[in-house]
């Protein structure tokens, strides 16, 4: 028996804190409520929030090419701004959590704000005089939009963007602190990714749907009401969530531990535990240690000297002493950032094919029988259905299986690393496809007529947004349980958001490389049938090959804090 709990033990350390750390971490004030109750508030919340912000994102870009006459790679960079700032504005909201407010306050004050960029969307949609004139019958030029028109746009979407900033992860760092043990966040986490995904794709097929079948106005307006149905079931469960109270900036101490080490860079580092300071416990064990060998620069910030403490062992100087476990999560921080540096090009991917599939769509016969048209702003469903049908597969068979196989569950690093080579596999398989299709466009004059189709079926474009999608599956739940798990407690929401901040910098990456690609080449005119976009999928492959290269020097050299950590814990007892 003692060997089994041991296994078990050395199990639980692979998929992040054993269960005893993750408890003794836990504030004790925080574990008088939360559980498995809180997870349909969090969940419904998640659902209706996320569907609002699927439900005018997904078609933005076919929006603003119909109704705003927006060029369409011009149109796709404004999307991809918008998604870019979407995604890095979480990193904000979770400091905000994790230092003043909290997950709680942040994401209903976030879901007003969202509600009323979406109202302003709805605005422009609904009424006349917000948008252009339609485009005169005949005619290749459209009416420009208006200052002020062009005002209200983007003042709607910087308010559509700023709502999901502070909602989206800080539930994710709010859900996972309702549970004590690393077993039941990783399950949260895995169908935390499941709502997400599955939202998604209701998004991007009712309301886009009815978006382009019905009427925008009433497309947006039932955004409107999701994120309202979605905050409203968020407040009822507020009775029964653990409210884990922010303790400042944790961003203090992680620059009071390079302060401190300036400081006392000419003090002799020490091979004595004693010699290093280790905090006052507040009530629970300190266990001596010497700070890791690595970044040793930063090991003097916690060397005690003669006036650095008081008589009851506090600290008397902050920006001279640190505890060893300040410098172990800020040596943690410095080294998941070297795999950080490593998801940005792996992220592209998704705004690349995203935005790009859309316009390829509209180029191609995107009827499935002879009633049903595939919107070009729906294509992105191919991408959540995979990627929401495949975490469940992971999850039920596929998971279990390698734990039958090997004798425990892939690691974080490695499912990101099976991420890298689906996505970069995705944009070699559609540059193959784009060949096929502007040679179908050449073959039939498609560039001498402006909104012509070809005889390709829309169906062509599958394969690269399922490949994206198998990424997709991979590594988003894997970073995000990687950073959960390997952030300091005092940065649990940031933690979260890691995984937004990276796919934010992947938009702007993508939206850069882009545009620079259209200053330098002739890829990317106005119209794709007069260019090469395959050679821009060629490009971004090749990028992920090499950064793919550069993800395995750094996984290697990662050392996983936890499991050595545990490790270290059963040689002592032992």
């Amino acid at each position: 028996m003692a060997e089994e709990d041991e296994s078990q033990q050395l199990e639980n350390v692979e998929h992040g804190l054993s269960s005893n750390n993750g408890e003794a971490k836990m504030p004790v004030s925080a574990r008088e409520k939360g559980g498995w109750v809180t997870f349909p508030f969090i969940a419904g919340a998640l659902m209706g929030l996320t569907l609002a912000v699927a439900g005018w994102g997904c078609n933005f870009v076919v929006y603003l090419i119909e109704e705003f006459h927006v060029r369409s790679i011009d149109a796709t960079q404004i999307f991809n701004i918008a998604a870019a700032s979407t995604s890095l504005l979480p990193i904000l909201g979770a400091i905000i959590a994790d230092s003043f407010l909290g997950c709680y306050t942040v994401i209903w004050v976030s879901s007003l704000i969202s509600v009323m960029g979406i109202i302003l969307l709805a605005l422009t949609a609904t009424i006349h005089s917000l948008r252009p004139r339609p485009c005169d019958i005949g005619s290749s030029e459209c009416p420009p939009a208006s200052k002020i028109q062009l005002a209200v746009l983007f003042l709607g979407i910087t308010l559509s963007s700023i709502g999901p900033g502070g909602t989206r992860f800080n539930i994710a760092a709010m859900g996972a602190n309702q549970f004590n043990k690393p077993d039941h966040q990783r399950i949260f986490f895995n169908w935390f990714a499941v709502v997400i995904y599955t939202s998604l794709l209701l998004g991007a097929t009712v309301i886009v749907y009815i978006e382009e079948n019905v009427s925008w106005g009433l497309g947006f307006c039932l955004c409107i009401m999701t994120n309202i149905i979605g905050s409203v079931i968020f407040f009822s469960g507020r009775c029964y969530y653990r409210h884990v109270k922010p303790k400042g900036s944790p961003f203090t101490s992680l620059a009071r531990v390079v302060i401190a080490a300036i400081v006392k860079r000419k003090v002799h580092l020490s091979s004595n535990a004693e010699d290093y300071y280790h905090g006052r416990g507040e009530g629970v064990e300190m266990v001596a240690s010497v700070p890791g060998k690595s970044l040793r620069f930063l090991n003097h910030a916690a060397l005690e000297t003669e006036g650095d403490t008081r008589e009851d062992g506090s600290v008397a100087k902050p920006w001279r002493l640190c505890s060893a476990q300040e410098v172990e999560d800020l040596k943690t921080l410095l080294r998941i950032f070297r795999l950080l540096s490593s998801s940005v090009i792996l992220c592209t991917a998704l705004p690349v094919l995203n935005t790009l599939t859309i316009l390829q769509a509209l180029t191609t016969n995107r009827h499935l029988g002879s009633h049903f048209k595939v919107p070009a702003g729906s294509m992105i469903v191919f991408i959540l259905a995979t990627t929401a049908i495949n975490l469940f597969l992971n999850d039920r068979f596929l998971f279990p299986l390698w734990r039958t196989m090997t004798g425990r569950s892939p690691m974080p690093l490695q499912r990101i690393g099976f991420g890298h080579i689906f996505n970069t596999t995705s944009l070699a398989v559609a540059a193959l496809v784009e060949s096929k299709r502007r040679r179908l466009a050449q073959s039939y004059l498609l560039p001498d007529h402006p909104g012509a189709t070809i005889p390709m079926s829309v169906l062509w474009l599958v394969p690269q947004l399922t490949l994206v999608g198998l990424g997709e599956a991979f590594h988003y739940p894997g970073q995000v349980t990687l950073y959960y798990q390997e952030f300091p407690m005092s940065l649990k929401s940031t933690a979260t958001a890691m995984v937004s901040l990276i796919l934010g910098m992947a938009y702007y990456f993508s939206s850069m490389v882009i545009d620079l690609v259209r200053r330098v080449t002739p890829w990317l005119p106005n119209s794709i049938d007069h260019g090469r976009l395959e050679y821009v999928y060629w490009m971004f492959s090749a990028m992920g090959m090499l950064n793919f290269c550069y993800f395995l020097i750094c996984a290697k050299n990662y050392r996983n804090r936890n499991l050595e950590e545990r490790n270290d814990s059963f040689v002592s007892e032992k």
